[in-house]
This record gives structure tokens, C-alpha cells and sequence, in this order.
């Protein structure tokens, strides 16, 4: 896990609790499964539908994950910075929902 702290000042790192890790490689875990089954699907020239359901589901992962990426990202590094007086990070914060809601 690595400490919160500016690197070459163009990225951020979080530390992360064991918990909140070993959830966010779970999920990411099964997302990557699910994506291999897909590419297997391919490969054995499965119906077009019954890949584009699994596609469907792995969309949906990918979604609830970023939503508790997002969650967790307002409630520990978004309030930090505005305990401290960053509203820089407000503006960062806008600028990343403008990009998940393209």
C-alpha cells in the first residue's frame, strides 16, 4: 500500500486500509475472469447475444466498481483536501464526474 503524497507532481498515490485493497483486487479479480470468458466465448464462436449479455455484465461491474472507487474517493481524499482548504480539488473532483458521465 502506498502513502498519499505528490511523485514528479503530476500524480497522487492513496493509501489504502487492507480491506478497502483486498475488496478493490476481488472485484477487479472477477471483472478480469469474466473478461477472459468473454474472450473465450469468442474464440469458440458463441452466440452473438449470449456475449453481448456477458459483455452486458461486465459493464455493469465496471460501473459498480467505479462507484465505490468514487465513493471512497469523496469521503477520504475529496474531505481531507477540503478540511484543509484545497478547492483545487473540487474542481478536480468536477472535472472527473464530467468524464464518467461521457
Amino acid at each position: 500500500m502506498e502513502e498519499k503524497k505528490e511523485c514528479c507532481h503530476c500524480h497522487k498515490t492513496k493509501e489504502r486500509s487492507e480491506k478497502e485493497y483486498k475488496d478493490m483486487i476481488n472485484r477487479l479479480n472477477r471483472i478480469e475472469g469474466q473478461v477472459r470468458g468473454v474472450k473465450r466465448m469468442v474464440e469458440e464462436d458463441a452466440y452473438c447475444p449470449d456475449i453481448l449479455i456477458q459483455v452486458s455484465a461486465i459493464n455493469a461491474a465496471l460501473n459498480s466498481f467505479n462507484k465505490v472507487l468514487l465513493a471512497n474517493h469523496i469521503r477520504t481524499c475529496v474531505a481531507e483536501d477540503i478540511r484543509e482548504g484545497k478547492d483545487e480539488t473540487i474542481d478536480e473532483l468536477v472535472v472527473t464526474l464530467q468524464k464518467l458521465m461521457k
